[in-house]
């Protein structure tokens, strides 16, 4: 290709998330952008807090385009200013949640080669038991950032972030392995958003959603900063709580919503007196996404706030979404993740690069124009493993005959046992139709005769009794002898990640 095929148009501007929000400000600049409790954010004030953030960081802090910062906090507004207005001039966030230990801190701030930390006042013990060798400032929101900010000079930055320029760097969730960064560049992000509003129905100038996941996740950050991006507003809860998201859904304000299925076992858990008193929502849409849905959780969405507004996604941090499952699919398609997310491609693949024909399990591979540029581990950027430019969370799949996908398990979680594959998510989905089940997790643990045996984990129900013995009898009619666990533990709580994901590594240890 020639130098002269390769040079952008006169009529190019770059597709960056800072700027989709400074063009929602632009057309209702007094709108409120975002909620947190009793404070507000107006698009005019959020566009001024991000520009005073340019002086700071390039003037004070002395940051350079290129550089990284950590932000470490609960969800609140300055999160997202910090976020927002540090990427417009090219210094990316690797971001972290408030729950984070002080080693994990120190680990990620040092791997990223942070400069800077921005940490909220709940992390004040967390952050001075840290010992971090690469941050040379801290900044506390409250009254330190509003100082700093309040004595910000007018100032034109000499570069201003391109589309393919980094964004921000969550890092992965640690469920198999080291964490990594995660490497997205601002177009992957503004891109889906257009999408979100195209597939959702609730990304647009009239909606308002409730943003509950840590916005130290892709997720949790994407949906929360859908909204503004598309000119609606976000209200961002600091942390779950299954009364206050049920109470608040009740109101009828919100148009949207996004939870984890770990969220949902909380809410119905509540009496259903309150839940029943409450069901009547303006929801558009209820997304859910970062694990495994179960079916039997699926229906008592469905019962409780109708069946025009469950989508359960799939995807990742490093693709975003890969499917969906939207509402009139829900009871139609059994432990589905529905089609291909728009402007994605879905393919399942053998051992050999083959693709499976429908019916059988292959590993789920995806191409988009969404996907993350690589990962950061170590101070270096890592090109990440594709097969001829498809990307696979190592996850594994089929599809039926109308192109539905389903998620059979996560490859390194199948189980051989006997010679025999297994896969968890089958016992899983069964275990939680029985009444005394509230969460569950099977996984392979090593087995001299059989190479692996299958345990499963249970955490009861309040009120409810059941043991092994029981749940062995419960699944025997329903599976194959040698799919059924022998061996079950009860446990209080499921060890998981701060996004949600069981964390079946710590089961298996």
């Amino acid at each position: 290709m020639s130098e002269k095929s390769l040079q952008v148009p006169v009529t190019y501007q770059p597709l960056t998330i800072p700027l989709g929000v400074r063009c929602s400000a632009r057309r209702t600049p007094g709108k409120i952008a975002l909620i947190e409790g009793a404070r507000t954010r107006t698009y005019a004030e959020l566009c001024e807090r991000m520009t005073r953030l340019h002086w700071l960081a390039l003037g004070p802090l002395g940051l350079r385009f290129g550089d990284h910062i950590a932000i470490v906090g609960p969800n609140c507004i300055e999160y997202l200013e910090v976020v927002l207005g540090l990427s417009e001039v090219g210094i990316a966030s690797a971001t972290l949640s408030h729950r984070t230990n002080a080693s994990e801190l120190a680990e990620i701030c040092d791997d990223a080669r942070a400069r800077v930390l921005f940490a909220h006042e709940s992390c004040r013990e967390t952050v001075a038991a840290a010992r971090i060798a690469t941050v040379g400032e801290i900044v506390w929101f409250g009254a330190d950032l509003d100082a700093r900010l309040a004595n910000a000079r007018p100032m034109t930055p000499s570069r201003l972030a391109g589309e393919w320029d980094i964004f921000c760097i969550p890092y992965t969730s640690g469920t198999t392995g080291r964490p990594k960064g995660v490497l997205l560049p601002h177009r992957s992000r503004a891109l889906a958003f257009n999408l979100f509003a195209i597939e959702y129905g609730c990304f647009g100038p009239d909606d308002r959603f409730l943003a509950i996941a840590p916005l130290a996740h892709g997720a949790g950050m994407a949906f929360a900063l859908g909204p503004i991006f598309t000119g609606g507003t976000c209200e961002l809860l600091p942390k779950f709580d299954a009364e206050t998201v049920v109470r608040r859904l009740g109101t009828g304000t919100f148009t949207g919503v996004f939870l984890v299925p770990t969220q949902f076992h909380s809410i119905f858990s509540l009496p259903r007196d309150l839940l029943d008193a409450n069901r009547k929502t303006g929801l558009k849409a209820m997304i859910s996404n970062a694990a495994a849905l179960p079916q039997s959780m699926k229906e008592k969405i469905i019962d409780l706030w109708g069946e025009g507004i469950l989508h359960e996604t799939y995807g990742s941090t490093e693709i975003g979404l890969a499917t969906n499952l939207r509402p009139q699919d829900q009871l139609r398609k059994q432990q589905c993740v529905g089609l291909p997310f728009p402007c994605t491609q879905v393919q399942l693949l053998d051992d050999e690069g083959r693709e499976v024909p429908p019916g059988e399990v292959g590993e789920l591979f995806t191409l988009c124009p969404l996907m993350f540029s690589g990962y950061w581990q170590d101070g270096r950027r890592l090109l990440p493993e594709l097969r001829d430019g498809w990307f696979s969370a190592g996850d594994l799949a089929r599809r039926d005959e109308e192109g539905y996908v389903y998620i059979v398990d996560r490859k390194k979680d199948m189980v051989v046992t006997g010679g025999l594959n297994v896969y968890p998510r089958q016992i899983e989905e069964l275990l939680y139709r029985h009444p005394a089940v509230l969460e569950c997790a099977v996984v392979g643990v090593p087995d001299v005769r059989w190479g692996e045996r299958l345990k499963g984990f249970v955490v009861r129900r309040p009120g409810h009794d059941v043991d092994a013995q029981a749940l062995i009898e419960f699944l025997m009619p329903q599976l194959s002898s040698y799919k059924v666990p022998r061996e079950f533990e009860f446990i209080a709580e499921l060890p998981r990640n701060a996004s949600g994901k069981i964390l079946k590594r710590a089961l298996r240890a």
